[in-house]
């Protein structure tokens, strides 16, 4: 899928110096950031469905990603990663949130497309068997399970974040958590 991507448009030049992507961005724009969203309404600087690609962002342009509760509304997730590793520059940082499976929001919300577990985002690193489906790489520097604020989710929140696969297969039903917080890196193409 990689091979059949094109570069793509430039940026206007008011937005060249942008060098943050807010991608799905909503009603939460970033003013230092180049925003985009699939709505018009939500005045994003850049209006893409980012279900088709190639998106009409440069190559090679970006230092830092937010994917904040963007990427389960897509219809492909190699797609999507691939496509925000082509528009980052080698080492950009790409924050993503996403609901965590257990959560009831994941379900709830009928644009949900897909639902995301501790080790989903492994796929397109070098921590997982299954790593076939791209040849683009990221670096997990940062993992985090994140439960709704209580008492007795802060113990849960410790455990299951030093735990991930036995809270996952054991205990997720149980003490669902809310949201799944990546950090990665974009590295180079070898």
């Amino acid at each position: 899928m990689l091979s059949e991507l094109k570069p793509v448009a430039k940026l206007p030049e008011s937005l060249q110096q942008r060098t943050t992507l807010n991608l799905g961005c909503g009603l939460k724009y970033v003013s230092e950031a180049l925003n985009v969203d699939v709505a018009a309404e939500a005045n994003p600087d850049v209006v893409q469905d980012l279900n088709r690609v190639p998106w009409s962002l440069p190559s090679d342009h970006f230092r830092d990603v937010l994917a904040f509760d963007v990427i389960e509304h897509l219809d492909d997730f190699i797609a999507t990663m691939e496509e925000i590793h082509r528009v980052c520059r080698a080492g950009a940082l790409v924050r993503v949130t996403v609901p965590h499976f257990s959560c009831a929001n994941a379900f709830t919300d009928p644009t949900h497309r897909r639902l995301f577990g501790y080790f989903s985002f492994d796929y397109v690193t070098d921590q997982s068997e299954m790593q076939h489906y791209t040849t683009v790489r990221f670096k997990k520097q940062y993992s985090r399970l994140m439960f709704y604020p209580s008492l007795v989710n802060k113990l849960v929140a410790r455990l299951a974040n030093r735990y991930p696969t036995a809270y996952e297969r054991r205990w997720a039903w149980i003490f669902p958590a809310w949201y799944l917080y990546f950090e990665l890196q974009v590295l180079d193409d070898e």
